[in-house]
């Protein structure tokens, strides 16, 4: 545990900052008049604490209010307005031990970023192979003669394009491209080489992108890495199988806040519940009729 507890700014302190606020309200104040609404006024945390509630709850504007005020590494830009400092100021923290430097911030933005990264750098060797193919040739055929040193590089490419078949060079000089993999393959390997040991870790919806088994092998890694890794967790989630971790403490914040008794009890779980219940007999039919 590095994270003890967290205290927003709650509604009567956001009243009076509004009440100050010398400004026409056609500008955002964000983040204030967003976690009132919720009832969110302080986190107690135990090594996983999961936020959860419909969209536009507040969960990921929790997840961003505590990496800011913890200084936490992140990678992706965040919604925030000129107002979002001084919320954070008004924020107060309570730790168990310092933060770990490698503590991060991690959304699903941070692995679509990381895919539009990688299909860039392809694109780049892609052209880069088109520009040898026209290379090859005129090396091949070139008549040069050395006058200095600076031109040993430009015999190095003539001999090489001399020496080697076609396909060998240009793999020779582009390089390899980098491998692409599915969006569910990217996430689960984007959160296995971020996750760093003994750490505090905000996930923002790491679902996304994710089958139904690859968020079980997420949610396993996840467990694991709370188990034998000593990392402290923090997420906010749709998902049933992250909602079912064992021992993690759920905060409703479409019952204004409360404590979930249950996963089981709540609105997104019940939903998957009453559907495939509806549909049982359709599961428990022989498939092949």
């Amino acid at each position: 545990m590095f994270l003890s507890a967290f205290y927003f700014p709650g509604e009567e302190a956001e009243s009076d900052f509004m009440f100050g606020l010398k400004t026409t309200f056609d500008q955002s104040v964000y983040p204030y008049g967003v976690l009132p609404k919720a009832g969110l006024n302080e986190i107690l945390f135990r090594p996983v604490t999961i936020l959860c509630g419909g969209n536009g709850s507040g969960k990921s504007t929790a997840l961003n209010v505590i990496a800011e005020k913890l200084r936490l590494v992140r990678e992706s830009a965040y919604n925030r307005s000129r107002f979002f400092e001084d919320y954070v100021d008004r924020c107060r923290v309570t730790l168990e031990q310092p933060v770990p430097p490698e503590s991060r911030i991690m959304t699903s933005d941070d692995v679509f970023d990381m895919m539009l990264d990688i299909r860039s750098i392809n694109e780049g060797i892609d052209r880069r192979r088109g520009q040898l193919a026209d290379d090859y040739y005129e090396l091949k055929k070139e008549r040069f003669q050395i006058r200095s040193l600076d031109d040993m590089e430009h015999l190095h490419r003539i001999n090489q394009a001399r020496s080697k078949t076609y396909s060998r060079f240009i793999a020779g000089e582009s390089g390899p491209s980098v491998r692409e993999r599915s969006n569910g393959e990217s996430a689960l390997m984007f959160f296995r080489s971020k996750i760093a040991m003994d750490t505090l870790c905000l996930l923002d919806e790491p679902e996304n992108s994710l089958s139904p088994e690859n968020q079980l092998y997420l949610a396993d890694f996840l467990l694991e890495s709370v188990r034998y890794c000593g990392n402290q967790l923090v997420i906010s989630t749709h998902s049933p199988f992250l909602l079912a971790l064992p021992g993690a403490k759920i905060i409703n914040l479409d019952d204004h806040s409360r404590v979930a008794e249950s996963w089981t009890a709540l609105k997104n779980p019940r939903v998957y519940y009453d559907f495939f219940k509806k549909h049982a007999a359709e599961f428990e039919g022989d498939p092949a009729d």
